[in-house]
């Protein structure tokens, strides 16, 4: 009998410095699916050598990124990972036989995340255990309609796999204040859309509250210096994101200029 084959779907943008090591673990692949926001560097020629096809696309909102591209996806099930993300060793073959074994009422799997923050595995801060519904049916599974910290949703049954996805987002403290910018900008729109106001607490009170949960409750003092950043990395994305939707109400704004 034959296999079910899997589409994954990789989202890319001049990511070519970093985008080997996950083309090598999903090169098992029936199918890698890019859909690329118009890169400027090597992505492409790089993605090209482990056979994948490529669709351009421009570059909206994540979640619409891919809810576009999964339709075009050729085979029933899909495996979505980003450009910072590598399959563990085991994982391949954990989908394989999953899939094989999958009764028609199961839509989806979520899988473990192992986070990397400049090179080191953090289990603290809420960063592990954290599990990810990323592999579902083409046909099934959307991603919701929000600017950030989106999931996929689908109407049947999930089961979870033991092997991880190991994410390498944070490489530097420079990249990642860099993206900060993006994402709070992100944050701040998804609030406004959800009706949310503006109050002073949210920037003189609620920033110490999330730096002793991250740091003490959350135990990120057991981290060194690295749950001390990613403390402080959570406390300052919290509080641009609110900043940002003071910015959008004082200036009458349903969502930031792109």
């Amino acid at each position: 009998m034959a296999y079910p084959k899997i589409s994954i779907l990789l989202p890319t943008f001049n990511c070519a410095d970093i985008l080997r090591p996950t083309l090598e673990s999903i090169k098992w692949a029936d199918e890698i699916l890019v859909v690329d926001s118009y890169s400027t560097d090597a992505t492409l020629d790089l993605c090209r050598e482990y056979g994948a096809r490529i669709l351009q696309h421009e570059y909206v909102q994540s979640a619409k990124q891919k809810n576009w591209a999964i339709p075009q996806c050729a085979h029933e099930w899909v495996l979505q990972i980003d450009s910072d993300e590598v399959l563990e060793v085991g994982l391949s073959a954990e989908i394989r036989a999953s899939l094989e074994s999958a009764s028609a009422e199961i839509d989806g799997f979520r899988i473990p995340f192992k986070h990397h923050i400049l090179g080191e595995w953090v289990r603290v801060c809420n960063l592990y255990p954290e599990y990810h519904l990323r592999l579902f049916r083409r046909d099934k599974g959307r991603f919701e309609d929000k600017e950030v910290h989106s999931h996929v949703k689908v109407p049947g049954r999930v089961e979870t796999l033991q092997h991880h996805i190991l994410h390498h987002g944070m490489k530097s403290l420079s990249n990642q204040l860099r993206n900060l910018d993006r994402y709070s900008r992100y944050q701040a729109d998804e609030l406004r859309k959800r009706g949310k106001k503006f109050h002073w607490h949210q920037l003189l009170i609620r920033p110490f509250g999330i730096f002793v949960y991250f740091y003490v409750v959350k135990k990120g003092f057991t981290a060194g210096y690295r749950g001390v950043w990613i403390a402080a990395i959570n406390t300052t994305f919290d509080f641009w994101s609110y900043a940002k939707l003071w910015e959008l109400e004082t200036l009458g704004l349903t969502a930031s200029p792109k």
